[in-house]
Protein backbone atom coordinates (compact mmCIF):
# COMPACT_ATOMS: atom_id res chain seq x y z
CA UNK A 1 0.00 0.00 0.00
CA UNK A 2 1.63 3.42 -1.09
CA UNK A 3 1.32 6.49 1.01
CA UNK A 4 -1.31 7.68 -0.76
CA UNK A 5 -3.66 4.57 -0.76
CA UNK A 6 -2.77 4.78 3.20
CA UNK A 7 -3.99 8.25 3.53
CA UNK A 8 -7.42 7.39 2.07
CA UNK A 9 -7.86 4.65 4.02
CA UNK A 10 -7.31 6.61 7.27
CA UNK A 11 -9.55 9.06 5.77
CA UNK A 12 -12.36 6.66 5.19
CA UNK A 13 -11.82 5.23 8.39
CA UNK A 14 -12.22 8.51 10.04
CA UNK A 15 -15.61 8.84 8.79
CA UNK A 16 -17.13 5.67 9.65
CA UNK A 17 -15.97 6.42 12.96
CA UNK A 18 -17.83 9.93 12.68
CA UNK A 19 -21.05 8.36 11.06
CA UNK A 20 -20.84 5.60 14.20
CA UNK A 21 -20.62 8.63 16.42
CA UNK A 22 -22.58 10.65 15.37
CA UNK A 23 -25.35 8.15 14.20
CA UNK A 24 -25.10 9.74 10.34
CA UNK A 25 -26.90 7.49 8.11
CA UNK A 26 -26.58 6.86 4.46
CA UNK A 27 -23.16 8.84 4.73
CA UNK A 28 -20.04 8.82 2.43
CA UNK A 29 -17.70 8.40 4.70
CA UNK A 30 -14.39 9.84 2.36
CA UNK A 31 -16.74 12.64 1.58
CA UNK A 32 -18.10 13.20 5.07
CA UNK A 33 -14.60 13.52 6.02
CA UNK A 34 -13.56 15.68 3.58
CA UNK A 35 -16.17 18.42 3.94
CA UNK A 36 -15.48 18.45 7.76
CA UNK A 37 -11.51 18.95 7.11
CA UNK A 38 -12.24 22.09 4.60
CA UNK A 39 -14.32 23.45 7.82
CA UNK A 40 -11.69 22.72 9.79
CA UNK A 41 -9.34 24.34 8.09
CA UNK A 42 -10.93 27.49 8.02
CA UNK A 43 -11.89 27.47 11.82
CA UNK A 44 -8.09 26.80 12.41
CA UNK A 45 -7.21 29.87 10.49
CA UNK A 46 -9.93 31.84 12.59
CA UNK A 47 -8.64 30.39 15.81
CA UNK A 48 -4.79 31.64 14.48
CA UNK A 49 -6.40 35.08 13.55
CA UNK A 50 -7.96 35.37 16.84
CA UNK A 51 -5.04 34.54 19.25
CA UNK A 52 -2.55 36.75 16.34
CA UNK A 53 -4.67 39.71 16.91
CA UNK A 54 -6.17 40.38 13.51
CA UNK A 55 -9.56 39.65 14.75
CA UNK A 56 -11.78 40.72 17.33
CA UNK A 57 -13.57 38.84 20.10
CA UNK A 58 -16.88 39.99 18.74
CA UNK A 59 -15.70 39.25 14.72
CA UNK A 60 -14.36 35.88 16.51
CA UNK A 61 -17.49 35.01 17.67
CA UNK A 62 -19.94 36.00 14.67
CA UNK A 63 -17.66 33.60 12.29
CA UNK A 64 -17.35 30.90 14.44
CA UNK A 65 -21.16 30.92 15.48
CA UNK A 66 -21.49 30.46 11.52
CA UNK A 67 -18.83 27.76 11.55
CA UNK A 68 -20.78 25.95 14.10
CA UNK A 69 -23.99 26.50 11.59
CA UNK A 70 -22.14 24.88 8.71
CA UNK A 71 -21.47 21.86 11.36
CA UNK A 72 -25.14 21.50 12.25
CA UNK A 73 -25.75 20.97 8.82
CA UNK A 74 -23.27 18.55 8.03
CA UNK A 75 -23.42 16.38 11.95
CA UNK A 76 -27.30 17.12 12.77
CA UNK A 77 -29.01 19.92 15.45
CA UNK A 78 -28.47 17.20 17.93
CA UNK A 79 -25.18 16.13 17.95
CA UNK A 80 -23.99 20.02 18.25
CA UNK A 81 -24.32 20.02 22.17
CA UNK A 82 -21.00 16.93 21.40
CA UNK A 83 -19.14 19.53 19.59
CA UNK A 84 -17.18 22.80 20.09
CA UNK A 85 -14.68 25.06 18.00
CA UNK A 86 -11.32 25.24 20.18
CA UNK A 87 -9.96 29.23 19.43
CA UNK A 88 -6.56 27.71 20.81
CA UNK A 89 -4.56 27.42 17.14
CA UNK A 90 -1.92 25.02 18.23
CA UNK A 91 -4.36 22.08 17.83
CA UNK A 92 -7.42 20.61 15.99
CA UNK A 93 -10.21 23.42 16.27
CA UNK A 94 -13.11 21.18 15.27
CA UNK A 95 -13.69 18.97 18.53
CA UNK A 96 -15.49 16.84 20.72
CA UNK A 97 -16.11 17.12 24.55
CA UNK A 98 -14.00 14.54 25.94
CA UNK A 99 -17.12 13.64 27.90
CA UNK A 100 -17.79 11.31 25.27
CA UNK A 101 -14.69 9.18 25.81
CA UNK A 102 -15.83 6.04 25.89
CA UNK A 103 -18.13 6.55 23.33
CA UNK A 104 -15.52 8.29 20.82
CA UNK A 105 -13.29 5.07 21.63
CA UNK A 106 -16.12 2.59 20.68
CA UNK A 107 -16.44 4.05 17.54
CA UNK A 108 -12.20 5.28 16.96
CA UNK A 109 -12.45 8.64 17.13
CA UNK A 110 -9.14 10.32 17.00
CA UNK A 111 -8.18 11.88 20.40
CA UNK A 112 -5.59 14.44 21.14
CA UNK A 113 -4.26 14.47 24.96
CA UNK A 114 -6.64 16.06 26.62
CA UNK A 115 -8.91 13.32 25.45
CA UNK A 116 -10.77 15.76 23.15
CA UNK A 117 -11.85 14.13 20.04
CA UNK A 118 -11.03 15.44 16.88
CA UNK A 119 -13.41 15.91 14.05
CA UNK A 120 -11.21 16.46 11.00
CA UNK A 121 -7.59 15.52 12.21
CA UNK A 122 -5.03 15.57 8.94
CA UNK A 123 -3.87 12.31 7.88
CA UNK A 124 -1.39 14.27 5.37
CA UNK A 125 2.22 13.66 6.01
Amino acid sequence: MNKHEKMYLEIANNGNALIEFFNLPNQDPVALSKKLFRLEFKAHRLAEDYCNGKIETSEWEGISDKMLSSLEKIIGKKNMNKVFINGDPRGYALKIDDKYKGKMHKAGIVRDFGGYGIIAPDFRE
